[in-house]
């Protein structure tokens, strides 16, 4: 069965090297769409606590908009989103 033998060390060697270079260009793109993602998102955290600041400063004591919540549960949800992005799992 000489077809089912290995080739030479030699010749596995650069696929090797080619696998490693590929494995790292893929984890440098993954990073690079994480920090696009991490920016977006950190964008999309400003706007929304602007929001939340305005609908705040039009509601008084004895009412909480809604809104409030809602705008204050998407912040948390996106906030969580941001920090595991950042922990890069």
């Amino acid at each position: 069965m000489l077809w089912a033998q290995r080739p030479p060390k030699q010749e596995q060697e650069p696929d090797d090297e080619q696998r490693i270079r590929m494995l790292k260009e893929m984890k440098k793109k993954a990073n690079e769409q994480r920090q696009a993602d991490l920016k977006r998102d950190t964008q999309k955290l400003l706007t929304l606590a602007t929001e939340l600041k305005q609908y705040v400063d039009q509601s008084n004591a004895n009412v909480l908009s809604l809104k409030v919540i809602s705008k204050a549960d998407q912040i948390e949800k996106l906030a969580h989103s941001v920090k595991e992005k950042m922990k890069g799992d």
